[in-house]
């Protein structure tokens, strides 16, 4: 809807609906610069911060939207804690300490009186040593045995007897378990892209391309293939599946140009007590992606509300779980624009109101995880306090959506949470559901921040191997193993591997951190 000058109508009723028109318009633009002033200059956290009557009149951007009832008073009893100490914590027990001895000269240790003084206690500092990581060769030594009367020697068999090799993941490579499994940490798991390895191998000497570290990732994903289709296999045992998607950039792909972006999916499931994490790269966004992982998967599904995810419902049995952190996400857009939760006259904004109800949404979840109730009871608890906060949360939805601009940010953040309830509060079924996605979405930020430095693949096979790679390293993470000392573990035994069972065993799912500590 545009007018000129001359096309404004002389009809009072017209004219008023061209000025909401374009004072909702207005509205609409004022909250997107700042809300985009919030992000460049902001604070990144999404945590509200309550603001008082007073605060609120030094600013002229509270939110016009009021919440019409007054908020009630209510008496909040704050439990009693425990204060902490301060001061520096104390040096983990598990180092070795090398004790250094500072004592006084023998002849300070003569009284002026004769008698030699005696120690009466003793001041014990501790201060944290470190030393460089150091690198040696191994030379592996076979000796030949033959028999000096050749007599095995007849027809050419038996003359020269030679322990077999050491296997090895890499056939004929220089490297070993403990080399492979650091250079690989460092980059999946420490975001270090391997040209800056080059460069500190070369400062102890060492002379390692970062072509010949790109070919071993990629020998690794390849022998590590058969552990990750038996990760996929775990992973839709059910009871759900967690979902989420983000950009590559992937060089060399057939027919793209090498600006295109790719993406990389990463699927969380299994015995929730045992999750196993598979990430997937693959050129498009498509919804066949998801849809090819799952098969014939049945349970439930949690994911953001990317709509191409809802294709997962046309299959039998897969029920859509939302998420609430993205649903929250939205509210907490429109504080950022508007500056706070309250109005000038101290009544709640809409946002403000919405971002509270899914708060107590989220009390209940902590106040049944402090109690450690069982899957059951959670259940239980959920259908008795979050249900009634659900309904009447749905009914003040609705309500506001009528009243309200739809492209504004808060008619937006209405309109997605509206649209998404079905799915949204489908986690108060299974007490093995989370209320939101964050636990895929933790896994896919390592990935977020390596990708910031090594920037892309250099190949759609380089990819696919960071995403096998990937996938062990967020496995062990998630079963509570060390990840050096997992793959370090996985590199001496993997080759030695050679029934389904023997690959099922090296499974992060399958392992406890005793298990995996190698004795040098």
């Amino acid at each position: 809807m545009t007018h000129s000058a001359e096309q404004f109508p002389d009809n009072v009723d017209e004219l008023k609906e061209v000025t909401l028109y374009y004072k909702n318009r207005a509205n609409a633009l004022e909250e997107k610069v700042r809300y985009l002033q919030s992000k460049l200059f902001g604070r990144k956290s999404e945590k509200h911060i309550e603001t008082t009557e007073e605060q609120l009149i030094m600013f002229d951007e509270a939110e016009d939207v009021v919440f019409e009832e007054e908020e009630k008073e209510s008496l909040v009893e704050v439990p009693s804690h425990k204060r902490r100490k301060r001061g520096r914590r104390p040096l983990p027990d598990h180092l070795p300490r090398i004790e250094i001895l500072h004592d006084i000269p023998e002849d300070e240790k003569q009284c002026d009186c004769g008698k030699q003084k005696k120690e009466m206690g003793r001041e014990i500092s501790e201060k944290l040593f470190y030393e460089p990581a150091k690198v040696y060769v191994e030379r592996h030594i076979r000796p030949k045995y033959a028999c000096e009367d050749e007599c095995g020697a007849i027809n050419g068999e038996g003359a020269v007897i030679i322990a077999p090799a050491p296997a090895q993941i890499i056939p004929k490579s220089i490297a070993t378990p403990s080399l492979l499994a650091h250079i690989m940490v460092s980059k999946f798991a420490d975001a270090l892209p391997f040209y800056r390895q080059t460069k500190i191998f070369e400062r102890i000497g060492v002379n390692l391309p970062r072509a010949t570290m790109c070919n071993w990732a990629v020998h690794i994903g390849n022998k590590c293939e058969i552990l990750i289709d038996l990760m996929k296999e775990e992973i839709r045992s059910g009871p759900l599946i967690n979902i989420d998607e983000t950009t590559v950039q992937v060089m060399k792909e057939p027919g793209r140009k090498n600006i295109t972006k790719s993406y990389m999916w990463v699927f969380r499931g299994g015995d929730p007590d045992k999750p196993c994490l598979v990430y997937e790269y693959h050129p498009t966004r498509a919804g066949s992606t998801p849809v090819d992982f799952l098969g014939d998967y049945q349970g439930y599904v949690q994911t953001d509300g990317y709509q191409v995810y809802d294709g997962l419902e046309k299959q039998d049995k897969v029920i859509l779980v939302g998420c609430w952190a993205h649903a929250r996400r939205k509210f907490a857009e429109v504080l950022k624009s508007g500056g706070s939760g309250k109005n000038r006259k101290g009544k709640s904004s809409k946002a403000g109101v919405a971002v509270k109800y899914i708060k107590q949404i989220y009390a209940i979840e902590k106040k049944a995880k402090e109690l450690k109730l069982s899957f059951e009871a959670v259940k239980e608890l959920r259908e008795k306090e979050v249900r009634p906060v659900l309904a009447e949360f749905y009914i003040w939805l609705t309500d506001v959506q009528k009243s309200i601009p739809p492209k504004s940010l808060l008619g937006k953040a209405v309109s997605y949470t509206v649209n998404q309830w079905p799915k949204l509060i489908n986690y108060i079924k299974d007490g093995r559901i989370t209320p939101d996605n964050n636990l895929v979405e933790n896994a896919i930020r390592p990935f977020v921040i390596g990708r910031k430095n090594w920037l892309f693949s250099g190949s759609p096979k380089g990819a696919e191997s960071s995403a096998a790679i990937y996938s062990l390293i967020e496995t062990a993470k998630a079963n509570d193993l060390e990840p050096y000392k997992y793959l370090q573990f996985l590199f001496e035994k993997l080759p030695l591997a050679e029934t389904r069972k023997d690959h099922i065993k090296l499974l992060p799912a399958n392992l406890k951190p005793e298990d995996i500590n190698i004795k040098s």
